[in-house]
């Protein structure tokens, strides 16, 4: 009997993927572990290792297909003595329907007749969703919707209440989840208590403001489109705060120095590490959350997360876009050590080989612009984080010390911080703790 392949579900969030590469063809032996394609997740590209013994019989999803569903058939492989004409001709009939449809299918050929209405206005918009809130027995609010988009809202940190209805009666379906993480259909209070729905303008609006010709359109690849809906989903669903120190780091050029000179050399000459101001940063960070217990925390609609290690999360600019790997229990690693495995992660990322685990949850993350001259800047908070530390470049400035003007090396920090998880106090105290462990660098190596 045929062996059905389906798009695998390569993270606990993925929904749908692209398929970048077959790297086998139609009447390859295939056997379990071999790498048969490879797979663009959003953050990603991963290989899909086969976990069956047979011959690829036909591959129904062509590489380079775009937004293929978890679970969808994309190939079917012949078992051991099986006709493989068979077993392609069988796949053709059952993957036939999935095919032909539509990816937004329309609406029934026949509806149940409905009452006449007054023609609308020539400049009235179109039908409005039906509102998907009514006041319940006891005052409060009741928001109609699906579990599956009570459920999609809770893992997006969205109120639910904000979303806009399209389902039956106005109720909160998926689609309208979704659709509200890009930033569509997402209410906001309004004046007069009324919730008003967010639209960015659309496409052909933005392009009508330029002259026709004087643009190309560049189509936006899944790791852009997961930026953006996290972006805003960030900003909406976030309360930012900012909070901003400098901190001297000339001790520190100074231990990073002799670090990097105690460095054994490998047979090529090349040193085993050479450690940089971030990787100072990274573990200083994760000390600081061990130090503050209160700011390693997770906010949740159920209760707050407090966290028992310090995952840092580091920003890594990618080709159209950027990632996020996380340093794993970094309070328990040496600064060289942190050295080492950024390095292989940054490497890995620019060429989307990062494992799902590589890239996900963290407690806290870090952005450092200093190597572009940035000297402060504030950086968006990445979910589920509640902080960011934004990191600036460090340079000699004047500074006043006893009544003298005097040169030190300064770096400009500002932590982003999730108000409901991080008050102002709790905000400065640790970000304090981090200035501390900066200015005295060997609290980071003993």
């Amino acid at each position: 009997m045929p062996i059905n392949i389906l798009m695998p579900a390569l993270s606990p969030t993925m929904e749908k993927g692209n398929l970048a590469k077959w790297l086998k063809k139609e009447g390859d032996k295939v056997k379990p572990g071999d790498v048969i394609a490879e797979i663009e997740t959003d953050k990603a590209t991963m290989e899909y290792e086969a976990v069956d013994e047979g011959t690829l019989a036909r591959i129904l999803v062509p590489e380079g297909s775009a937004d293929i569903p978890v679970n969808q058939l994309i190939a079917v492989l012949a078992t051991e003595g099986e006709d493989v004409k068979s077993a392609a001709s069988a796949a053709g009939k059952v993957a036939a329907p999935a095919a032909q449809a539509p990816q937004s299918a329309p609406p029934p050929a026949a509806q149940p007749a409905a009452p006449p209405r007054a023609a609308a206005p020539a400049n009235a918009p179109g039908p409005a969703a039906s509102p998907a809130t009514a006041p319940g027995p006891d005052g409060r609010t009741r928001v109609f919707a699906s579990p599956l988009a009570r459920r999609l809202a809770r893992d997006a940190g969205m109120d639910i209440a904000r979303v806009t209805g399209t389902g039956p009666h106005g109720r909160i379906v998926a689609r309208d989840v979704e659709q509200a993480k890009q930033g569509g259909g997402l209410r906001a209070p309004a004046a007069g208590g009324e919730a008003l729905p967010i639209q960015a303008p659309s496409d052909d609006k933005i392009r009508a403001l330029f002259e026709p010709g004087s643009y190309d359109v560049v189509p936006h690849d899944n790791i852009r489109k997961i930026i953006a809906r996290r972006l805003v989903e960030a900003k909406l669903t976030i309360p930012h705060f900012y909070l901003t120190l400098t901190c001297n780091i000339d001790r520190l050029l100074a231990a990073r120095e002799d670090i990097n000179l105690v460095a054994p050399k490998d047979a090529d000459g090349k040193p085993a590490w050479k450690v940089s101001v971030n990787d100072f940063c990274i573990k200083a960070l994760a000390l600081a959350l061990m130090k503050v217990p209160d700011a390693n925390v997770t906010w949740t609609e159920g209760g707050m997360l407090h966290h028992k290690h310090a995952d840092v999360g580091v920003a890594v600019a990618i080709p159209g876009g950027l990632i996020t790997p996380v340093v794993r229990h970094a309070e328990t690693k040496k600064i060289t050590d942190i050295s080492i495995e950024m390095k292989d992660l940054a490497a890995r990322a620019r060429v989307r080989r990062l494992k799902p685990e590589e890239y996900q949850g963290g407690s806290t993350s870090i952005s450092n612009l200093g190597m572009y001259g940035i000297q402060e800047f504030a950086a968006v908070i990445n979910p589920p984080h509640a902080t960011i530390l934004a990191v600036g470049v460090g340079e000699q400035r004047p500074v006043a010390r006893n009544g003298k003007v005097e040169i030190a090396t300064q770096m400009t920090v500002t932590l982003s911080t999730d108000h409901r998880a991080v008050d102002g106090a709790l905000g400065a105290e640790f970000l304090g703790t981090f200035k501390n462990f900066i200015e005295n660098p060997i609290g980071l190596v003993v």
